[in-house]
């Protein structure tokens, strides 16, 4: 049986990018994630994860389901810029950061 509280580790890499850091909600999600022209019910976020890809300047911050896989991206200047910017819907649950 699964631990409501388990806290699920990412893989090391997430759409082909290097994890930085990331955050797991637990048991309920950061938020929902709405999808526009979607009878689509909304996808829950458990997991935020800071990457980069080996070819780029910037980081992205992905927002991911229960099974790490990534649902939305947002590109930014820098690791702080990423997290400092975290949208008011992944707010329901604090975020507490791991490096990876």
């Amino acid at each position: 049986m699964k631990d409501d509280n388990q806290i699920i580790e990412p893989p090391d890499d997430l759409d082909g990018a290097k994890v930085i850091k990331w955050a797991w909600s637990g048991h309920k999600p950061f938020g929902l994630l709405s999808i526009v022209d979607s009878d689509s019910e909304p996808i829950e976020v458990y997991g935020l994860a800071i990457c980069q890809y080996s070819d780029s300047n910037g980081v992205y911050r992905f927002s991911c389901d229960k099974d790490w896989e990534v649902q939305q991206d947002g590109l930014y200047q820098s690791v702080e810029d990423a997290i400092g910017q975290l949208p008011d819907q992944y707010k329901l649950i604090t975020a507490k950061w791991q490096t990876k």
